[in-house]
């Protein structure tokens, strides 16, 4: 099951709000389960995205309550895609995920662009 290494309240939300994975899904999760770089290159829509935050989800949450305030994951989008990216594949799971489940840690997530001061 393409669903079964991520962590029970990942998989569920997933099968409840998404469903099936999709072929990029079910393809890359194995590489970057296995912590390899891994490239996926797919038609707009097939939820390349969301595999590789969902994957940094399910790690922000087996962290827990060891999760210290500094910076986990670093993601990188043509400013264009950044807005929708952010908001559909990591704002809206974060906040599904954090009713789920009351110990879901804290996860702040910034935006920085060249307009924006360091």
């Amino acid at each position: 099951m393409p669903l079964s290494p991520f962590h029970p309240i990942v998989s569920d939300w997933f099968a409840d709000r998404i469903g099936t994975p999709s072929p990029p899904q079910v393809e890359g999760w194995p590489k970057i389960a296995s912590g390899r770089h891994t490239l996926i290159a797919a038609p707009t829509g097939t939820g390349k995205t969301l595999a590789a935050f969902l994957w940094a989800i399910d790690g922000l949450l087996r962290k827990g309550k060891a999760l210290l305030d500094e910076t986990y994951v670093l993601y990188v989008s043509p400013l264009r895609a950044l807005g929708n990216d952010v908001q559909k594949n990591l704002e809206k799971p974060l906040a599904e995920l954090s009713a789920l489940n009351p110990d879901f840690p804290e996860v702040r997530v910034l935006v920085r662009t060249g307009d924006t001061p360091s």
